[in-house]
């Protein structure tokens, strides 16, 4: 009977947790972070080096596909990936900025660096 109590408990914890481990700061967080890689990814080759580009353009894919696994609306993440874009085109890159989201996300999500490298080699942002 404790078994079978237990297993209910097991089972109804991991539901619970199954619509997403992400406090609605981290959320807010990983979505700048988003904002910045998408505006990252349309500075020109003349003005950023490829692989930074590449880079940016990976973790804009990665992180809006786990966004959306976490429960973040799609057209409301597409409405503040837009609004970021348009504050920050145009702009000089910010190595800064961009090295703080790469600790913030890797700290965040596991697997998340080895994740990003993967959709890089693989050609397909």
């Amino acid at each position: 009977m404790k078994i079978i109590i237990t297993l209910i408990i097991l089972l109804m914890f991991s539901l619970a947790n199954a619509s997403g481990h992400l406090s609605k700061k981290d959320k807010e967080a990983t979505t700048k972070c988003t904002g910045i890689y998408y505006a990252n990814s349309m500075i020109t080759q003349d003005k950023l080096e490829l692989n930074k580009i590449v880079h940016s353009f990976a973790a804009k894919k990665f992180l809006s596909d786990y966004l959306i696994k976490e429960g973040v609306n799609e057209d409301a993440l597409n409405k503040e990936l837009n609004k970021s874009v348009d504050a920050l085109y145009g702009k000089p890159y910010d190595s800064e900025a961009t090295t703080k989201c790469d600790e913030y996300i890797f700290k965040l999500i596991p697997e998340s660096k080895e994740e990003i490298d993967k959709i890089i080699r693989s050609g397909v942002y």
